[in-house]
Formats: structure tokens, sequence, C-alpha cells
């Protein structure tokens, strides 16, 4: 019995598990068994190397290296895009660390694992707060970048009619176009939802109060709504 592989892939997986927990309980795409299966197979891969060539690094060495361009093609499918806005860029990243802390656990670095952990930990939970209080400011900023999201809900004969109000006025506007729109069907037959989503170099909320008005004056709309993404 390999006691010094068992301890190199059980501590892989108790820090996988310590990684995942948080992305778990975030909700994310990747949580908590992709991440420990992730640090698992890693620290597989690596100490398959050197139990391959017992006392020589290069065959763990070049295992890892190929590990480091594998984890990409993962990493990669939990990215999505959702309109203009990505999703998926921290998981990816996770994974990625979690990659790295199974590699130096399969390698026997055991230390350097659990301090690698701690550090990926921190960023998420540390950093976090960080984020939060500077995209709040950010949104308070008159000058400020935006994305406005606005739903529209009119009769489903009118809805070429709406489209040609947002693009009209909209990119009438000095800083502000229309990136994105989009027609869906509603829970009523007769209707249909309109999505557009608005860029505006300077943040305008006033404006976008102007276009609900000027929206509601046809007759064919029912609702609409704005929100900032």
């Amino acid at each position: 019995m390999d006691w010094h592989f068992l301890l190199n892939i059980a501590v892989a997986l108790v820090l996988g598990i310590a990684i995942g927990f948080e992305r778990q309980f975030r909700q994310r795409t990747a949580g908590l068994r992709t991440n420990a299966l992730v640090c698992v197979g890693a620290a597989l891969f690596v100490s398959l190397g050197v139990l391959l060539e017992r006392g020589d690094a290069t065959s763990a060495a070049r295992i890892a290296s190929q590990i480091v361009c594998g984890i990409g093609f993962l990493g990669g499918g939990v990215i999505l895009r959702e309109g203009f806005n990505v999703r998926g860029m921290n998981t990816a990243a996770t994974l990625w660390c979690s990659a790295a802390v199974g590699t130096l656990a399969g390698s026997g670095w055991l230390l350097e694992a659990v301090l690698g952990t701690a550090i990926v930990l921190t960023i998420h939970l540390g950093l976090r707060p960080v984020v939060r209080r500077i995209d709040a400011h950010l949104k308070m900023l008159p000058e400020a970048e935006a994305v406005y999201q606005m739903h529209v809900v009119c009769q489903g004969t009118q809805a070429a009619v709406v489209r040609n109000v947002f693009m009209r006025h909209v990119n009438a506007q000095a800083n502000m176009m229309v990136q994105g729109i989009s027609t869906r069907d509603t829970d009523e037959a007769e209707t249909k939802e309109v999505v557009a989503e608005i860029y505006c170099s300077m943040g305008n909320d006033k404006y976008m109060n102007e276009l609900v008005a000027r929206l509601n004056v046809e007759p064919s709309v029912t609702s609409v709504s704005w929100k900032k993404v």
C-alpha cells in the first residue's frame, strides 16, 4: 500500500471540497463535486507521473503542463453569455486554481497546496465585499457607463412598431445606442414582450424614464419597465 499516494489524493480531495463548498453555497455553475473532481483528477495525473518515474520529476512536470492546457477547455464550458453580459469568469478561474491545488497535492507539496486553497478562498470571501462597494459606488456616479435593459409588453402585431421606437429614439441620443433587441412570447397568446439592451457611455436614468413615457403613448403597449444591468 502506497500511503504517500493515498495521503496526497486525500489532501487534494479535502482541499477541492473546501473550494467547491464556497462555490456551491453561491449556487455557481461549477460547485462542490466539480471542484472536488478537478482537484482530485489533477492530483491523480501528477501522481501517475511520480509513480512511473520514481525520483525523477520530469514526467510529473510534463503531466502538470498538460493539465494547465487541458483545464482551459473545462473552464470554457462554464463561461456563459447572457445578452451582452458574460457570466462564469470567476467560476472558470476557480476551476483553474482547483487544478493547480490538485497538482501541488499530487506532487507531494501538501503545505503549498493548503496555502493555495487558503488564498483562493480568501480571494472569494475577502474581496467580494470590496467588489460590491466599488460597483455600488460606480452606479452612483452620473458619468459611469451603464447598460440598461427595458421590457415592453405589447400586442403581438405591434411588436415591430415598438422595436422601431427603440431604434429611432435611442440611437438618436449622442451617448446611447441599442446593443441588442429581441421579441419573446408571453403567457398571453395575443401579446409579445420586446426586450432591448441599451448601452450608455454616461448613465442617463432620466432619459430612460422619458423613454418609458414615450412608449406608454403607444396604444398597443400594456406595460413598460427598465433596469440597470
